[in-house]
């Protein structure tokens, strides 16, 4: 601190260290910036990262299907019909009247869970949607003796389980079952959906508000109208069509010997070798020690394909390491970037190190859908930020991994 000039004594603009930790998180990222720019033009910051020269970038763009867009609107008339109900059930449990609002809490966080549960869903169904546009170019990097890694974040263990939990564990060993990510939405309506009776009452400055209702033993009353709509809102979510998880569509289709998994999953549906025409599919579950397992079969070259989500992309290298048997090109495909450029640039490095043999080629794999490329527009310029931060400059904080074009939050 007092090399640099931050704190220490009375000629240095901060006492303390707290006094210039809490002016640093009162300016923010801003702040942040500056701070780094001006110590770094001083010759007093410097800041050294693996270069990535050698390293080349591919966008995969999957285009829509006809019957894909169909089920992406049908779903998005199903949101609008949940939205529309969901303001039908908020006056009906008492929580919002026509005189305005009476619970400010309980409606923040109904409308807080509806909007949660329809970013990450909608995320989820997008990542499920271009999965397939990549398998065929997995299957060709696999051929010409590449190794294929991919990225994820999300990979539906909730989902799964939810659905486990409701089917006999002596029925695991040859199971149909549907795992998708229109389960988000059935947990939305089971778990937030507003169902409980409120209320009116006044306050002691005669402020009219509503608080929940609960019966003699402590149960909260359910109110008749809002129940209802929520189980015709269920029945109307069984129809719309199935997609399976990405997740689930990479390891089902190469299977378990070709594939290796770093994830967080204790459990999984693996498709079974039995040799017979119909898919059948079972429960296998996953220890402790399975990542570790699946890294050193990936980098002894036992499995071509590696795929891991947020889970394996901390503390772990992928890379062509020249103590490691397998030396191959890494065909590092990002399928789901997140919501956070942090993770998702380290989720890349996890192929890019020092003392490899060669370096990767990134491939970002992207639907035609503008929302999406909003969020990948989002993790552009949050790159651009953490550049300004760690490095003093924000022209090398994305390292090229994105194209200036794809960020849409520029004046250009």
């Amino acid at each position: 601190a007092e090399r640099l000039g931050l704190w220490g004594s009375a000629d240095f603009p901060f006492a303390t260290r707290s006094e210039f930790v809490a002016a640093i998180e009162d300016g923010g990222v801003a702040t942040m910036e500056v701070l780094a720019r001006d110590l770094k033009a001083m010759g007093l910051y410097a800041s050294r990262s693996l270069s990535f020269e050698g390293v080349e970038y591919d966008i995969l763009e999957h285009g829509l299907s006809d019957e894909q867009v169909r089920i992406y609107d049908s779903y998005a008339e199903a949101y609008q019909v949940i939205h529309n109900n969901l303001n039908a059930a908020l006056e009906a449990s008492g929580i919002t009247s026509g005189k305005g609002t009476l619970n400010k809490n309980a409606k923040a966080a109904a409308r807080s869970a509806f909007e949660s549960s329809k970013q990450r869903f909608f995320n989820h169904l997008l990542t499920s949607m271009k999965t397939p546009a990549l398998i065929g170019p997995i299957e060709r990097d696999v051929e010409e003796g590449h190794a294929a890694i991919v990225q994820i974040i999300s990979t539906g263990q909730s989902l799964t389980e939810r659905r486990l939990a409701e089917i006999p564990t002596d029925e695991w060993g040859d199971i149909q079952v549907d795992v998708t990510p229109r389960e988000i939405v059935a947990e939305f309506l089971h778990n937030s959906f507003p169902t409980q009776l409120f209320e009116e009452y006044s306050d002691a400055e005669g402020n009219l508000l509503s608080r929940p209702v609960y019966d003699a033993d402590g149960n909260p009353v359910l109110c008749r109208e809002a129940v209802a709509r929520r189980d015709a809102l269920l029945e109307r979510l069984g129809s719309l069509p199935a997609i399976p998880t990405a997740l689930d569509q990479i390891v089902q289709r190469f299977g378990t010997d070709l594939v290796a998994e770093i994830t967080g999953r204790t459990r999984r549906i693996v498709r079974r070798d039995d040799g017979g025409t119909i898919a059948r599919f079972a429960v296998q579950s996953r220890s402790g020690s399975a990542n570790l397992d699946e890294t050193r079969a990936f980098m002894d070259d036992e499995k071509p394909i590696l795929i891991f989500s947020e889970a394996g992309g901390t503390g772990r290298s992928y890379h062509a390491d020249l103590g490691a048997k397998n030396q191959r090109l890494r065909l590092h495909n990002l399928l789901e970037a997140g919501w956070r450029a942090d993770i998702a640039i380290q989720g890349l490095g996890r192929s890019h190190r020092t003392n490899q043999a060669q370096p990767p080629r990134f491939r970002m794999v992207a639907t035609n859908v503008k929302a999406e490329r909003r969020f990948l527009s989002t993790i552009a310029r949050r790159l651009d930020t953490l550049g300004a931060i760690t490095r003093g400059q924000r022209q090398t904080g994305g390292q090229g991994v994105f194209r200036p074009g794809g960020n849409l939050e520029t004046q250009y």
